[in-house]
Protein backbone atom coordinates (compact mmCIF):
# COMPACT_ATOMS: atom_id res chain seq x y z
CA UNK A 1 0.00 0.00 0.00
CA UNK A 2 1.26 3.73 -0.68
CA UNK A 3 0.35 6.83 0.20
CA UNK A 4 1.17 9.81 -1.90
CA UNK A 5 3.20 12.76 0.26
CA UNK A 6 1.95 15.83 0.12
CA UNK A 7 4.65 18.54 -1.23
CA UNK A 8 5.11 21.18 0.96
CA UNK A 9 5.83 24.61 -1.28
CA UNK A 10 9.22 24.96 -1.01
CA UNK A 11 10.21 21.82 -1.59
CA UNK A 12 8.82 20.62 -5.09
CA UNK A 13 10.90 18.07 -5.67
CA UNK A 14 9.44 16.21 -3.36
CA UNK A 15 6.13 15.61 -5.24
CA UNK A 16 7.04 11.95 -6.10
CA UNK A 17 8.43 11.23 -2.87
CA UNK A 18 6.13 8.25 -1.37
CA UNK A 19 5.60 6.97 2.18
CA UNK A 20 5.67 3.05 2.44
CA UNK A 21 3.76 1.67 4.91
CA UNK A 22 5.34 -1.14 6.15
CA UNK A 23 3.82 -4.28 7.49
CA UNK A 24 6.23 -6.69 7.76
CA UNK A 25 5.71 -6.60 11.39
CA UNK A 26 2.35 -8.13 11.17
CA UNK A 27 2.64 -11.62 12.02
CA UNK A 28 1.85 -14.21 15.06
CA UNK A 29 2.45 -13.10 18.15
CA UNK A 30 4.12 -15.05 21.20
CA UNK A 31 1.14 -16.00 23.77
CA UNK A 32 1.60 -19.30 24.63
CA UNK A 33 3.58 -20.17 27.71
CA UNK A 34 4.43 -23.44 29.81
CA UNK A 35 1.09 -23.35 31.36
CA UNK A 36 -0.75 -22.86 28.15
CA UNK A 37 0.92 -25.37 26.34
CA UNK A 38 0.57 -28.09 28.57
CA UNK A 39 -3.08 -27.17 28.45
CA UNK A 40 -3.12 -27.28 24.90
CA UNK A 41 -1.41 -30.71 25.24
CA UNK A 42 -3.29 -32.40 27.50
CA UNK A 43 -6.67 -30.27 26.47
CA UNK A 44 -6.17 -31.63 23.35
CA UNK A 45 -5.82 -35.39 23.76
CA UNK A 46 -8.24 -35.99 26.51
CA UNK A 47 -11.52 -35.69 24.54
CA UNK A 48 -13.88 -38.40 24.24
CA UNK A 49 -11.20 -41.27 23.42
CA UNK A 50 -10.95 -42.17 27.46
CA UNK A 51 -15.04 -42.40 27.77
CA UNK A 52 -15.41 -44.88 25.14
CA UNK A 53 -12.06 -46.84 24.31
CA UNK A 54 -11.22 -48.53 27.08
CA UNK A 55 -13.82 -51.34 25.70
CA UNK A 56 -12.43 -51.90 22.57
CA UNK A 57 -8.72 -52.24 24.30
CA UNK A 58 -10.09 -54.62 26.40
CA UNK A 59 -12.28 -56.67 23.89
CA UNK A 60 -9.01 -56.87 21.75
CA UNK A 61 -6.50 -58.09 24.76
CA UNK A 62 -8.71 -60.24 26.78
CA UNK A 63 -6.81 -59.62 30.26
CA UNK A 64 -6.71 -56.99 32.75
CA UNK A 65 -3.25 -57.52 32.53
CA UNK A 66 -2.47 -56.92 28.71
CA UNK A 67 -4.90 -54.30 28.65
CA UNK A 68 -3.04 -51.84 31.17
CA UNK A 69 0.84 -52.70 29.72
CA UNK A 70 -0.68 -51.59 26.22
CA UNK A 71 -2.47 -48.24 27.92
CA UNK A 72 0.84 -47.67 29.23
CA UNK A 73 3.00 -48.72 26.38
CA UNK A 74 1.09 -46.26 23.99
CA UNK A 75 1.44 -43.53 26.64
CA UNK A 76 5.55 -44.20 25.78
CA UNK A 77 4.74 -44.07 22.07
CA UNK A 78 2.68 -40.88 22.17
CA UNK A 79 5.72 -39.42 24.33
CA UNK A 80 8.63 -40.80 21.94
CA UNK A 81 6.08 -39.54 18.83
CA UNK A 82 5.56 -36.37 20.88
CA UNK A 83 9.73 -35.25 21.52
CA UNK A 84 10.72 -36.80 18.07
CA UNK A 85 8.08 -34.16 16.69
CA UNK A 86 9.30 -31.59 18.94
CA UNK A 87 13.05 -32.01 17.65
CA UNK A 88 11.60 -31.61 14.25
CA UNK A 89 9.80 -28.29 15.03
CA UNK A 90 13.18 -27.21 16.85
CA UNK A 91 15.10 -27.33 13.06
CA UNK A 92 11.85 -25.87 11.33
CA UNK A 93 11.14 -22.78 13.60
CA UNK A 94 8.06 -22.70 12.00
CA UNK A 95 4.45 -23.44 12.54
CA UNK A 96 2.10 -26.07 10.50
CA UNK A 97 3.38 -29.23 12.34
CA UNK A 98 3.79 -32.37 9.63
CA UNK A 99 3.61 -29.90 7.14
CA UNK A 100 6.38 -27.44 7.58
CA UNK A 101 8.40 -30.82 8.25
CA UNK A 102 7.57 -32.07 5.21
CA UNK A 103 7.87 -28.97 3.51
CA UNK A 104 11.55 -28.59 4.32
CA UNK A 105 12.58 -32.85 4.01
CA UNK A 106 10.39 -33.92 0.60
CA UNK A 107 9.91 -30.53 -1.03
CA UNK A 108 6.35 -28.70 -1.85
CA UNK A 109 4.27 -31.40 -3.64
CA UNK A 110 3.89 -33.73 -0.70
CA UNK A 111 3.46 -30.73 1.34
CA UNK A 112 0.69 -29.89 -0.24
CA UNK A 113 -0.73 -33.02 -0.39
CA UNK A 114 -0.55 -33.43 3.42
CA UNK A 115 -2.19 -29.98 3.91
CA UNK A 116 -5.03 -30.75 1.15
CA UNK A 117 -5.84 -34.47 2.76
CA UNK A 118 -5.92 -33.02 6.03
CA UNK A 119 -8.07 -30.00 5.62
CA UNK A 120 -10.10 -31.75 3.29
CA UNK A 121 -10.59 -34.90 5.61
CA UNK A 122 -8.88 -35.18 8.80
CA UNK A 123 -8.96 -32.02 10.95
CA UNK A 124 -12.30 -30.73 9.62
CA UNK A 125 -14.31 -34.79 9.88
CA UNK A 126 -12.21 -34.82 13.64
CA UNK A 127 -13.63 -31.34 14.29
CA UNK A 128 -17.12 -32.47 12.95
CA UNK A 129 -17.06 -35.64 15.04
CA UNK A 130 -16.14 -33.89 18.07
CA UNK A 131 -18.45 -31.22 18.04
CA UNK A 132 -21.51 -34.08 17.12
CA UNK A 133 -20.73 -35.89 19.85
CA UNK A 134 -21.11 -33.27 22.24
CA UNK A 135 -24.37 -32.20 20.77
CA UNK A 136 -25.78 -36.10 21.13
CA UNK A 137 -24.68 -35.63 24.82
CA UNK A 138 -26.79 -32.38 24.95
CA UNK A 139 -29.68 -34.17 23.33
CA UNK A 140 -29.58 -36.80 26.68
CA UNK A 141 -31.09 -33.46 28.42
CA UNK A 142 -33.45 -32.41 26.13
CA UNK A 143 -36.94 -34.01 25.32
CA UNK A 144 -36.38 -34.91 21.61
CA UNK A 145 -39.06 -37.20 20.30
CA UNK A 146 -37.31 -39.99 18.40
CA UNK A 147 -33.94 -38.48 18.69
CA UNK A 148 -33.87 -37.06 15.35
CA UNK A 149 -30.82 -35.62 13.62
CA UNK A 150 -31.30 -32.68 12.41
CA UNK A 151 -31.12 -30.68 15.55
CA UNK A 152 -28.15 -32.56 16.44
CA UNK A 153 -26.65 -30.77 13.18
CA UNK A 154 -27.63 -27.72 14.21
CA UNK A 155 -26.11 -27.75 17.50
CA UNK A 156 -23.20 -28.76 16.25
CA UNK A 157 -22.73 -26.00 13.05
CA UNK A 158 -23.24 -23.50 16.05
CA UNK A 159 -20.70 -24.89 18.21
CA UNK A 160 -18.00 -24.43 15.16
CA UNK A 161 -19.28 -20.88 14.90
CA UNK A 162 -18.66 -20.41 18.51
CA UNK A 163 -15.01 -22.15 18.53
CA UNK A 164 -13.93 -20.11 15.75
CA UNK A 165 -15.35 -16.81 16.99
CA UNK A 166 -13.13 -17.12 20.31
CA UNK A 167 -10.28 -18.36 18.38
CA UNK A 168 -9.86 -15.85 16.10
CA UNK A 169 -10.60 -12.93 18.72
CA UNK A 170 -7.46 -13.82 20.48
CA UNK A 171 -4.83 -16.66 21.07
CA UNK A 172 -4.61 -15.75 24.84
CA UNK A 173 -8.77 -15.80 24.96
CA UNK A 174 -8.51 -19.53 23.17
CA UNK A 175 -5.73 -20.26 25.74
CA UNK A 176 -7.49 -19.37 28.54
CA UNK A 177 -10.33 -21.21 27.80
CA UNK A 178 -8.16 -24.50 26.94
CA UNK A 179 -6.85 -24.18 30.41
CA UNK A 180 -10.47 -24.22 32.26
CA UNK A 181 -11.87 -26.69 30.29
CA UNK A 182 -8.79 -28.66 30.70
CA UNK A 183 -9.12 -28.18 34.46
CA UNK A 184 -12.57 -29.07 34.24
CA UNK A 185 -11.68 -32.12 32.30
CA UNK A 186 -8.94 -33.19 34.52
CA UNK A 187 -11.22 -32.79 37.53
CA UNK A 188 -13.91 -35.20 36.47
CA UNK A 189 -11.24 -37.71 35.38
CA UNK A 190 -10.40 -37.17 39.26
CA UNK A 191 -13.66 -37.88 40.05
CA UNK A 192 -13.68 -40.92 38.70
CA UNK A 193 -10.20 -42.46 39.99
CA UNK A 194 -11.29 -41.20 43.63
CA UNK A 195 -14.36 -43.05 42.98
CA UNK A 196 -12.87 -46.66 42.16
CA UNK A 197 -9.87 -45.93 45.17
CA UNK A 198 -12.63 -45.38 47.52
CA UNK A 199 -14.50 -48.79 45.75
CA UNK A 200 -11.19 -50.49 45.81
CA UNK A 201 -10.61 -49.63 49.62
CA UNK A 202 -14.04 -50.86 50.06
CA UNK A 203 -12.74 -54.24 48.93
CA UNK A 204 -14.25 -54.04 45.33
CA UNK A 205 -12.20 -55.19 42.84
CA UNK A 206 -14.18 -56.82 40.29
CA UNK A 207 -11.85 -57.75 37.32
CA UNK A 208 -8.41 -56.73 38.54
CA UNK A 209 -7.39 -60.11 40.32
CA UNK A 210 -7.80 -61.87 37.21
CA UNK A 211 -4.53 -60.43 35.88
CA UNK A 212 -2.91 -61.49 32.43
CA UNK A 213 -6.00 -64.58 32.67
CA UNK A 214 -7.39 -64.59 28.96
CA UNK A 215 -4.90 -62.62 27.27
CA UNK A 216 -4.81 -62.46 23.43
CA UNK A 217 -1.50 -62.98 21.56
CA UNK A 218 -2.83 -62.81 18.24
CA UNK A 219 -1.06 -59.71 16.31
CA UNK A 220 -4.45 -58.64 14.73
CA UNK A 221 -6.27 -58.18 17.84
CA UNK A 222 -3.28 -56.75 19.40
CA UNK A 223 -2.86 -53.77 16.62
CA UNK A 224 -6.81 -53.29 16.98
CA UNK A 225 -6.08 -52.35 20.63
CA UNK A 226 -3.36 -50.12 20.23
CA UNK A 227 -5.13 -48.51 17.35
CA UNK A 228 -8.31 -47.92 20.21
CA UNK A 229 -5.54 -46.76 22.12
CA UNK A 230 -3.66 -44.46 20.01
CA UNK A 231 -6.91 -42.63 19.32
CA UNK A 232 -7.56 -41.82 22.72
CA UNK A 233 -4.18 -40.26 23.02
CA UNK A 234 -4.40 -38.38 20.05
CA UNK A 235 -3.17 -35.06 20.01
CA UNK A 236 0.09 -35.34 21.57
CA UNK A 237 1.85 -33.37 18.33
CA UNK A 238 -0.77 -30.24 18.76
CA UNK A 239 1.82 -27.74 20.19
CA UNK A 240 4.37 -27.89 17.47
CA UNK A 241 1.47 -26.66 15.18
CA UNK A 242 1.88 -23.64 17.36
CA UNK A 243 5.20 -23.40 17.84
CA UNK A 244 5.71 -19.74 16.22
CA UNK A 245 3.00 -18.97 19.47
CA UNK A 246 5.06 -20.46 22.28
CA UNK A 247 7.33 -18.50 24.05
CA UNK A 248 10.94 -19.49 24.77
CA UNK A 249 10.15 -22.50 22.43
CA UNK A 250 13.44 -24.37 22.74
CA UNK A 251 12.57 -24.91 26.68
CA UNK A 252 8.71 -24.67 26.64
CA UNK A 253 8.46 -27.14 23.38
CA UNK A 254 9.79 -29.96 24.84
CA UNK A 255 8.22 -29.26 28.52
CA UNK A 256 4.76 -28.74 27.69
CA UNK A 257 5.26 -32.25 25.61
CA UNK A 258 6.93 -34.07 28.26
CA UNK A 259 4.74 -32.57 31.01
CA UNK A 260 1.08 -32.87 28.87
CA UNK A 261 1.98 -36.48 27.78
CA UNK A 262 2.74 -37.74 31.62
CA UNK A 263 0.09 -36.04 33.13
CA UNK A 264 -2.70 -37.91 30.01
CA UNK A 265 -0.96 -41.19 30.66
CA UNK A 266 -1.16 -41.27 34.79
CA UNK A 267 -5.05 -40.08 34.57
CA UNK A 268 -5.56 -42.74 31.86
CA UNK A 269 -4.01 -45.54 33.50
CA UNK A 270 -5.47 -44.66 37.00
CA UNK A 271 -9.12 -44.46 35.09
CA UNK A 272 -9.13 -47.71 33.72
CA UNK A 273 -8.24 -49.58 37.15
CA UNK A 274 -11.20 -47.32 38.31
CA UNK A 275 -13.23 -48.98 35.36
CA UNK A 276 -11.84 -52.23 35.88
CA UNK A 277 -12.55 -51.96 39.36
CA UNK A 278 -15.72 -50.92 39.39
CA UNK A 279 -17.61 -53.22 36.38
CA UNK A 280 -17.58 -56.57 35.35
CA UNK A 281 -15.90 -57.53 31.84
CA UNK A 282 -19.28 -58.09 30.49
CA UNK A 283 -20.29 -54.66 31.57
CA UNK A 284 -17.66 -53.34 29.55
CA UNK A 285 -18.28 -55.59 26.90
CA UNK A 286 -22.02 -54.24 26.52
CA UNK A 287 -21.48 -50.68 27.28
CA UNK A 288 -21.43 -47.79 24.62
CA UNK A 289 -20.00 -45.35 26.88
CA UNK A 290 -17.72 -46.80 29.47
CA UNK A 291 -17.92 -43.42 31.36
CA UNK A 292 -21.76 -43.11 31.75
CA UNK A 293 -22.30 -46.62 33.24
CA UNK A 294 -19.42 -46.34 35.68
CA UNK A 295 -21.25 -43.76 36.47
CA UNK A 296 -24.91 -45.08 37.25
CA UNK A 297 -22.63 -47.66 39.06
CA UNK A 298 -21.16 -45.59 41.42
CA UNK A 299 -22.39 -42.12 41.53
CA UNK A 300 -25.82 -43.28 41.45
CA UNK A 301 -28.59 -40.40 41.25
CA UNK A 302 -25.40 -37.91 40.69
CA UNK A 303 -24.44 -39.48 37.45
CA UNK A 304 -25.60 -36.46 35.48
CA UNK A 305 -22.11 -35.37 36.15
CA UNK A 306 -20.34 -37.51 33.50
CA UNK A 307 -21.79 -36.33 30.90
CA UNK A 308 -21.75 -32.89 31.23
CA UNK A 309 -17.88 -33.97 32.25
CA UNK A 310 -17.86 -34.96 28.74
CA UNK A 311 -19.39 -32.75 26.86
CA UNK A 312 -16.71 -30.40 28.28
CA UNK A 313 -13.99 -32.84 27.68
CA UNK A 314 -15.03 -32.51 24.23
CA UNK A 315 -15.41 -29.04 23.35
CA UNK A 316 -12.21 -28.44 25.05
CA UNK A 317 -10.26 -30.92 22.61
CA UNK A 318 -12.51 -29.21 19.79
CA UNK A 319 -11.00 -25.76 20.84
CA UNK A 320 -7.55 -27.00 21.06
CA UNK A 321 -8.05 -28.85 17.78
CA UNK A 322 -9.46 -25.20 16.02
CA UNK A 323 -6.53 -23.54 17.13
CA UNK A 324 -4.03 -26.22 15.57
CA UNK A 325 -5.36 -27.03 12.50
CA UNK A 326 -5.77 -23.51 11.56
CA UNK A 327 -2.27 -22.79 11.59
CA UNK A 328 -1.42 -26.00 9.04
CA UNK A 329 -3.51 -23.37 6.02
CA UNK A 330 -1.81 -20.41 7.40
CA UNK A 331 1.61 -21.45 7.33
CA UNK A 332 1.28 -23.64 3.54
CA UNK A 333 -0.80 -20.31 2.32
CA UNK A 334 2.04 -17.97 3.48
CA UNK A 335 4.79 -20.46 1.48
CA UNK A 336 2.49 -20.03 -1.75
CA UNK A 337 1.25 -23.68 -1.29
CA UNK A 338 -2.23 -22.68 -0.62
CA UNK A 339 -4.82 -20.51 -1.40
CA UNK A 340 -2.82 -16.60 -0.59
CA UNK A 341 -5.85 -14.85 1.06
CA UNK A 342 -5.80 -17.81 3.63
CA UNK A 343 -1.54 -16.57 4.89
CA UNK A 344 -3.40 -13.26 6.39
CA UNK A 345 -3.43 -12.07 9.98
CA UNK A 346 -5.63 -10.27 11.62
CA UNK A 347 -3.90 -6.42 12.42
CA UNK A 348 -6.00 -5.81 15.62
CA UNK A 349 -6.13 -9.36 16.76
CA UNK A 350 -3.02 -11.07 15.30
CA UNK A 351 -4.40 -14.23 14.58
CA UNK A 352 -5.45 -16.42 11.13
CA UNK A 353 -8.64 -15.62 10.84
CA UNK A 354 -9.47 -15.84 6.94
CA UNK A 355 -7.84 -20.07 7.80
CA UNK A 356 -9.76 -20.52 10.81
CA UNK A 357 -13.15 -19.25 8.98
CA UNK A 358 -12.29 -22.03 6.06
CA UNK A 359 -11.62 -24.46 8.46
CA UNK A 360 -15.45 -23.91 9.98
CA UNK A 361 -17.00 -23.99 6.73
CA UNK A 362 -15.42 -27.27 5.59
CA UNK A 363 -16.38 -28.94 9.35
CA UNK A 364 -19.42 -27.55 8.54
CA UNK A 365 -20.11 -29.22 6.06
CA UNK A 366 -18.68 -32.50 7.25
CA UNK A 367 -21.36 -32.20 9.85
CA UNK A 368 -24.32 -31.75 7.31
CA UNK A 369 -22.82 -34.62 5.34
CA UNK A 370 -22.07 -37.69 8.34
CA UNK A 371 -22.63 -39.03 11.41
CA UNK A 372 -19.88 -39.99 13.95
CA UNK A 373 -19.40 -43.38 12.87
CA UNK A 374 -18.93 -42.93 9.67
CA UNK A 375 -16.62 -39.58 9.62
CA UNK A 376 -14.16 -41.28 12.14
CA UNK A 377 -13.58 -44.05 10.03
CA UNK A 378 -13.44 -41.14 6.98
CA UNK A 379 -10.52 -39.65 8.64
CA UNK A 380 -8.44 -42.57 10.41
CA UNK A 381 -6.46 -44.36 7.59
CA UNK A 382 -5.28 -40.54 6.24
CA UNK A 383 -4.02 -39.36 9.71
CA UNK A 384 -1.97 -42.47 10.49
CA UNK A 385 -0.44 -42.73 7.15
CA UNK A 386 0.87 -39.04 7.85
CA UNK A 387 2.13 -40.12 11.16
CA UNK A 388 4.02 -42.75 9.73
CA UNK A 389 5.35 -41.04 6.84
CA UNK A 390 7.70 -38.16 8.65
CA UNK A 391 11.64 -38.46 8.60
CA UNK A 392 13.87 -39.13 10.92
CA UNK A 393 15.21 -35.85 12.82
CA UNK A 394 18.62 -36.87 11.68
CA UNK A 395 17.52 -36.68 7.51
CA UNK A 396 15.75 -33.03 8.41
CA UNK A 397 18.93 -31.93 10.24
CA UNK A 398 20.94 -32.59 6.97
CA UNK A 399 18.76 -31.34 5.20
CA UNK A 400 18.62 -27.81 6.70
CA UNK A 401 22.05 -27.70 8.02
CA UNK A 402 24.00 -28.92 5.48
CA UNK A 403 24.03 -25.71 3.16
CA UNK A 404 23.66 -26.02 -0.85
CA UNK A 405 22.11 -29.57 -0.37
CA UNK A 406 18.85 -27.75 -1.23
CA UNK A 407 15.50 -29.20 -0.68
CA UNK A 408 16.24 -33.27 -0.82
CA UNK A 409 19.61 -34.67 1.24
CA UNK A 410 20.41 -38.26 -0.27
CA UNK A 411 22.20 -39.24 2.67
CA UNK A 412 22.49 -38.68 6.56
CA UNK A 413 25.96 -36.54 7.78
CA UNK A 414 26.14 -39.53 9.79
Amino acid sequence: MEVRQRPTEDSPEKADDQVQIDTSKVTLKKEIGLLSGVAFVVGSIIGSGIFISPQGVLRNTGSVGMCLVVWSSGALLSLLGSLTFTELTSLTRTSGGEYAVLLKTFGPIPAFVFVWSVEIAVNTSARAVQCLTVAEYLSAFLELCGSPEPPKKVVGICLLVLLAITTSYSVKLSARIQVFFTAAKLGALVVIIIGGLVKIGQGTVSELPTGFDGSVTKASNIALAYYSVMFAYGGWNNVNFLIEEVKNPRRNGPLSSIIGVAIVAVVYILTNISYLAVMTRQELYQSSAVALTWGDRVLGSASWIIPISVMMSVYGSANGGMGTASRIQFSAARDGNWWEFLSYVNVKRYTPMPSIICHVLISAFMTLQGTVTSLINFLSFTQWAFYCSNPHPHLLHAVVSVPGRGTYCRESPD
